[in-house]
């Protein structure tokens, strides 16, 4: 089975051992694979395929897509926290996905004998919450041509397709749950930049230029607030990864 980089330090008999009490299930796309209510003792992580984090949004604008979980990414939750949690927020299978079900103790147990796998884990959490950070901002301030076009290049590398582009299963719906814009507005805009030969699709994907290039996937621009350094000892208090995978709250998105 797979081995995750995160435990490639973990002495190979031990990896065995817990590669043995991992779970491999396989899920349709738009399959539920977690309800944001159901109780669950498992950490999450994509082997292929794409996940989304919903909520669930106003009336108005229905479920709201905060994060997509992509191959070798994890879906942790409090999981270093509690045995047993409740997610705050539902996953589906953006693709058909197939999911490692990882206990929670068992990971928990790695971390305690091997700080570097918390660390891993700490460098995974960190990320994730500055592009959640960006997302909002982005949402918030971008016009919709140009969030759009950030969110079609972020979907090239989130779900490649087989020539480059983005998956065209990826539908527009799911671009307007995560832009925070009408589905109606997404289709106008796709259309105008199609229109004007800056997307193109065929049979296997949707291809977008260069320029679309998010910044999501690079460091922190100079002069932004940086996460605090990690401690010295390399023990993290249990109350930071407590506030860090709190489900992100919705507000009520923005319609165009």
């Amino acid at each position: 089975m797979y081995l995750h980089p995160l435990i490639a330090s973990v002495p190979q008999d031990e990896r065995a051992a817990f590669v043995q009490r991992i779970e491999l299930r396989s899920y349709r796309r738009n399959e539920v694979v977690l309800s944001a209510d159901e109780w669950t003792n498992h950490v999450y992580c994509v082997a292929t395929g794409l996940l989304r984090v919903v909520v669930q949004g106003s009336e108005d604008s229905g479920d709201v897509t905060t994060d997509f979980i992509r191959q070798d990414d994890l879906f942790l939750n409090s999981a270093l926290v509690d045995e047993r949690y409740q997610p705050g927020a539902t996953l589906v299978a953006a693709l058909p996905t197939s999911l490692y079900l990882v206990p929670t103790l068992e990971l928990r147990a790695l971390c305690d004998r091997h700080p570097a796998v918390t660390m891993g884990l700490l460098e995974v959490v960190m990320k994730r919450t500055t592009v959640l950070r960006r997302q909002i901002r982005q949402i918030s301030s971008a016009s919709s041509e140009r969030l759009i076009s950030r969110i079609l290049h972020e979907l090239t590398v989130l779900a490649p397709g087989t020539g480059g582009g983005y998956d065209k299963r990826i539908t527009q719906s799911v671009i307007a749950s995560y832009s925070g814009l009408s589905r109606m507005q997404v289709n106008k805009t796709m259309r105008d930049l199609e229109r004007r030969g800056l997307v193109r699709r065929d049979e296997h994907g949707v291809y977008v230029p260069p320029h679309f290039a998010s910044s999501d996937f690079q460091e922190l621009p100079p002069g932004e607030a940086s996460s605090p350094p990690a401690n010295p000892s390399g023990e993290v208090d249990p109350s930071f990864f407590s506030e860090l995978f709190e489900a992100p709250k919705s507000g009520k998105p923005r319609k165009g």
